[in-house]
């Protein structure tokens, strides 16, 4: 028997192991001949299929030492093996391999930090995963992947020890025994070279910080490389938007103590001198509308220079010229610096290109969504003039259905025809169905239980639809809903309700009276304009006021019961409109947003007229603080001689209105031994807020600090005269406080103390109040 053995001299490593079969070759040279038969031996595992795919020799073919090596080359390199043989018996050529242990479980012993799949996801990038091949080195690049994952949050001293233990099936159980240890925390941030502002001010723009008490909610205090850079990049601007043209950041070091529990930060700067902008001038083809781009430029002459205008200006222009199908316009910003006099002029050099069509526009990682609810949204058309304010509108289109965590637009250049482009919008589909099943709890409200079902994307074709149920001390709440939002082609909407509504006294006795309305509704929106719609529609509903056991009918209630029935009908028609302009539904900085609704009932056992105006305006004061102003309006007046619907009063005090009064109390009260509050026809509520980071988490937008100042009542029947009140500003009470507002995991959490300015006697003070969770 003849045989070609490289066991004790062939490494697995591919550098050496080109050198050390060269040198094995010549002693186990065997005479060429035809193979007759192949056999492989030692498998456990792995399919011979695997193996004779991988070979350069088949039966019949002439074997020579250089196939040999070759086979061997090949049948390493799949990673599978530690040990390869080539024998010879005969003219059948046998291949004898020994199989590397895979991996048949991986563990993690005091992992507290992550996630166990999040480590395991690292791991298998590195190709190290259960059913994988197992060797050492690959366990020790396990390793350094882990010390690298824990050093990403500041965990420096973590240790981590491999073991490997051999079970049944050449397989291995591969475990990981990690000491974290403790975070290394920042102690010290320096800037060195700083001048014209002091290190303070210069911190200031940094999210890293040296610990503060937030600093276990924010990590703040903990290193991060891709942080520092962040925080770095924030400097730059900090200076370039303040006249330091030349600014530049010499170095950064970062020291850790030896224990690897402090580290300090280093930053050398040199500021420049400080420029003024003494003037602008346009170069170049700007399709002989100097004077329209020049209303576009936002450079400030004689104030500091301020890169953040210069780049504003830039992508002015540059949509400026999309909007004329001028898809590859070119930008070009060149300062002219005078050092003498620390003086800059920009010369503002454009080449709009070529104007180019729209061939065609293609949407990818929609695996879910169909296109035609994504292209129904677009305003750029195919076979149409590219437009560039025409490409964002149809993005921010997109982007507000809400169904995507990114909506992403590109502009494919088409070779060899310089006149078209295709646009490629990628989408990043989200979850948009949810379950829940939860609990809060409010001051007013007490403890609340709700369930629901809502799927926002329903099988995909955009329409909305919801199950929600909300039960607590005083509002049980049952609703069915569902929305197509282009029940027709040209985006008029449809929606659909079915609701039944049960409400108790938040003061006085809870089991004296009950309100249950119950329902169905039908409303469509017109879109108007891309920012206003008009809504029509029309509701049938009934409304019980149902007497509690034991205890007498509040008066309010029982002379409404004697007049019209404690049962009365309702078919209101609905005519409202909204627009918003807001930068953002969650967390608005900038922009307005408004709506009106108006329910008018002219049959059925009631007749009235309903409306209800919100303004709301935000105001940027700075990048980190923002004023809100906010109006509530409410105007109601019975028809055909009749009183305005009791069940249909405004309501005022509390969260969402007037803060430091309880819960619905500013208003007409019964004239009963427990007075209850019964709302009025009319309410004037008018807010503001200044809105601040939370001390310690700048860069989290769903927790922010709050001043306010709130005004308001409601007005209706006094219970006493039996006359309407007239609205007078001397009612109205008033409150400042502060609060804080979080988008937290179990449901938006806000809090308020209050303390009133302007009050009445007899009125309900209730100076702390929250809320968590929704209501509806």
């Amino acid at each position: 028997m003849n045989f070609l053995n490289i066991r004790s001299c062939l490494q697995p490593a591919a550098v050496t192991f080109a050198a050390s079969l060269m040198a094995c070759l010549p002693a186990w040279a065997v005479d060429p001949f035809t193979v007759r038969d192949i056999r492989v031996e030692g498998l456990q595992r792995i399919e011979s299929g695997t193996v004779f795919a991988s070979l350069p020799v088949r039966v019949g073919d002439q074997y020579s030492d250089e196939k040999g090596a070759a086979a061997i080359r090949a049948l390493f390199a799949l990673g599978l093996f530690k040990d390869v043989r080539l024998e010879t018996q005969g003219d059948i050529l046998v291949v004898v391999v020994e199989e590397r242990p895979s991996v048949a479980t991986v563990e993690f012993i005091g992992l507290k930090e992550f996630d166990k799949d999040m480590l395991l996801k690292a791991l298998r990038d590195v190709g190290l995963a259960e059913g994988r091949p197992y060797d050492k080195a690959l366990a020790d690049k396990a390793e350094q992947e882990l010390k690298r994952q824990y050093i990403s949050r500041s965990l420096y001293g973590a240790e981590v020890v491999s073991t490997a233990t051999p079970v049944d099936r050449n397989r291995v159980n591969l475990s990981f025994t990690i000491t974290e240890g403790g975070p290394a925390k920042i102690k010290q941030i320096q800037i060195v070279g700083n001048k014209a502002f002091t290190e303070s001010d210069l911190r200031d723009q940094f999210n890293l910080d040296t610990g503060g008490w937030m600093s276990w909610y924010t990590k703040s205090d903990r290193y991060a490389r891709n942080k520092l850079n962040a925080d770095l990049e924030a400097l730059r601007s900090f200076y370039l938007s303040r006249g330091f043209l030349e600014f530049r950041i010499d170095s950064t070091q970062v020291a850790i103590s030896p224990d690897k529990q402090e580290m300090a930060i280093t930053i050398n700067v040199t500021e420049g001198e400080r420029f003024v902008v003494s003037g602008f001038k346009l170069e170049g083809n700007y399709l002989n509308k100097d004077d329209e781009f020049k209303a576009l430029v936002k450079i400030e002459l004689g104030k500091p220079y301020n890169a953040e205008k210069v780049a504003e200006t830039s992508k002015a222009f540059t949509d400026y010229f999309g909007t004329f199908g001028f898809a590859f316009a070119r930008v070009e910003v060149k300062p002219e610096i005078d050092r003498a006099s620390n003086r800059v002029q920009f010369v503002l050099q454009a080449e709009p290109s070529r104007r180019a069509y729209v061939r065609r526009i293609l949407v990818s990682g929609n695996n879910r969504t169909r296109d035609e609810v994504i292209r129904r949204e677009f305003r750029q058309y195919e076979a149409a003039w590219y437009d560039g304010d025409k490409i964002r509108l149809s993005r921010d289109r997109v982007d507000r259905l809400g169904f995507f965590t990114s909506v992403n637009v590109e502009t494919i250049e088409i070779p060899g025809v310089p006149d078209q482009v295709d646009l490629a919008f990628t989408v990043t589909e989200k979850p948009t169905g949810s379950i829940s099943l939860g609990a809060g709890f409010s001051s007013a409200e007490k403890v609340t239980l709700s369930f629901g079902i809502r799927q926002e994307n329903a099988f995909g074709s955009g329409n909305y639809l919801a199950v929600e149920v909300n039960t607590s001390k005083y509002n049980r709440n049952l609703v069915l809903s569902t929305t197509d939002p282009y029940f027709t082609q040209n985006g008029i909407s449809r929606t659909f309700d079915v609701f039944q509504r049960t409400t108790r006294p938040y003061l006085g006795d809870i089991n004296s009276y009950s309100l249950v309305n119950s329902g169905v509704g039908l409303r469509f929106g017109l879109p108007v304009t891309e920012t206003d719609t008009v809504f029509v529609g029309a509701t049938a509903e009934q409304t019980q006021i149902k007497e509690g056991s034991g205890v007498p009918l509040p008066t309010p209630y029982k002379e409404y019961a004697s007049d019209f029935g404690s049962t009365s009908t309702a078919f209101p028609l609905t005519l409202g409109w909204s627009r918003d302009g807001r930068d953002s539904a969650l967390v608005p900085t900038n922009g307005t947003y408004q709506r009106l609704n108006a329910d008018l009932s002219l049959a059925g056992d009631v007749r009235y007229f309903r409306s209800n105006y919100q303004y709301q305006q935000y105001f940027p004061i700075t990048k980190k603080y923002t004023l809100a102003l906010n109006a509530d309006l409410g105007w109601g007046q019975g028809l055909n001689g009749q009183q305005f619907p009791i069940f249909k009063n405004f309501y005022v005090g509390g969260l969402g209105s007037v803060r430091g009064f309880e819960q619905s109390t500013l208003g007409p009260k019964s004239t009963d031994a427990t007075p209850i509050y019964v709302g009025g026809s009319k309410k004037l509520v008018f807010n503001a807020e200044l809105m601040m980071p939370f001390p310690g988490a700048a860069n989290d937008k769903t927790l922010r600090l709050y001043g306010f100042a709130d005004i308001g009542s409601a007005f209706g029947i006094d219970q006493i005269t039996k006359i309407e009140e007239k609205m007078s500003l001397n009612d109205l009470r008033a409150s400042v406080g502060i609060g804080l507002s979080w988008i937290s995991p179990m449901g938006p959490l806000r809090f308020s103390y209050a303390a009133p300015i302007r009050q009445q006697t007899g009125d309900k003070i209730q100076k702390l109040q929250f809320q968590i969770g929704t209501s509806f």
